[in-house]
């Protein structure tokens, strides 16, 4: 049952995403949905962009081992980034009106900085695409128990993904993303409430066992190598995660400047306050099935299937599966779409076109 709710969901909103796209008449619909995007669509992409398979997957596994201090990058660092774009950057960029964060590299130093930092661009999506494509292996191989291998998973996820993010650009990627956000509100909070009534203690057992183990220490350890680290940790994604361009696109898609910053610093919030409850989650299977989280944190296990491994158990009822997995995907599949449109439109608008103009038309010979 599991498997089929799954696997609807997945064709139902691949399906809007192609539709969408009827929407798209030129390049500029195809990168910024034509700067015409409400405040919600625009907060519901910003915020589902960056809650991804890390933050569902890799966030709670660094926190199971190492508390608040091991995740001070995401989604700490993170989520600043984006309040810090919409109160700095959204209007003054918004008022530029460009395509690309490449073209205001153009505009501002020369066409030479705009080909380093746009290559520069591309390369740092690789592995957050990468990152998606294995997650999305990963959840049809749990989902079908083990009846599609997380090899077919990854090959069905990417080409279903690259489908509508080819046809629609911003605009698919941005109505996916709004109906996205909403299945990850719902399913997290849902899911929360579930499992919380599973744990002995409720809640505030979870909440009481992780401060007990010092999981709340956010600050290093007055040492100048710790220090050094979290401060690099926390900037590195605070300050160089805001001139991208998939946050560049999302502030360039509103339909005005004030929509663009208050758009970005509520997506910004909302992503702080729900990337906690991925954590809660995780750390409430460590008591409820101490074991399975002991063989996945030591040497040679798997901490990221913590958290699946626990929804899947005989003790989440079935409904609670499904909103589970379904938000999951929503991450994952807005997160790689975004990943996907923004290295490929910096790419063709600011490397290919660019060459294609500065190369000589052939003269043809009599």
């Amino acid at each position: 049952m599991l498997f089929w709710f799954v696997i609807i969901y997945w064709i139902i909103s691949v399906a809007i995403g192609i539709y969408a796209a009827k929407w798209v008449h030129n390049s500029k619909d195809f990168a910024i949905a034509g700067r015409r995007l409400p405040m919600y669509i625009v907060t519901a992409t910003v915020f589902a962009t960056w809650f991804g398979s890390e933050t569902v997957l890799g966030i709670p596994a660094t926190f199971m081992k190492e508390g608040f201090s091991g995740i001070i990058a995401d989604p700490f660092g993170s989520s600043l980034c984006l309040i810090l774009v919409g109160l700095f950057f959204a209007r003054p960029l918004y008022r530029m009106n460009l395509l690309t964060i490449g073209d205001y590299y153009r505009k501002r130093y020369s066409r030479g900085v705009e080909t380093l930092t746009t290559l520069c661009i591309v390369i740092s999506y690789l592995g957050w695409v990468g990152a998606q494509i294995k997650a999305l292996g990963l959840v049809f191989f749990v989902v079908s128990d083990g009846a599609i291998t997380q090899q077919w998973g990854m090959v069905i996820g990417a080409s279903t993904v690259l489908m509508y993010t080819v046809l629609g650009g911003m605009f698919s990627v941005a109505i996916t993303d709004f109906i996205q956000m909403i299945i990850i509100v719902l399913g997290m909070l849902y899911i929360g409430w579930a499992v919380s009534g599973i744990v002995p203690g409720g809640a505030s057992a979870v909440i009481a066992h992780a401060s007990a183990n010092d999981k709340f220490n956010l600050l290093p350890k007055p040492e100048l190598k710790e220090v050094l680290w979290f401060l690099a940790a926390w900037i590195t994604m605070m300050l160089g995660s805001i001139p991208q361009q998939d946050v560049f696109q999302r502030v360039q898609s509103a339909k005005d400047e004030n929509t663009a910053a208050r758009s970005s610093i509520l997506g910004g919030c909302l992503y702080f306050l729900f990337a906690f409850i991925p954590l809660f989650l995780a750390y409430s299977a460590s008591l409820i099935d101490p074991k399975m989280v002991e063989g996945a944190l030591k040497e040679g296990g798997d901490p990221q299937l913590v958290l699946p491994n626990l929804i899947m158990s005989p003790l989440v009822p079935i409904f609670a599966q499904i909103m589970f997995f379904g938000a999951l995907l929503s991450a994952i599949k807005s997160c790689a779409s975004a990943t996907l449109l923004a290295p490929s439109v910096s790419f063709s608008e600011n490397i290919l076109r660019r060459s294609s103009r500065r190369s000589p038309t052939p003269s043809s010979s009599g």
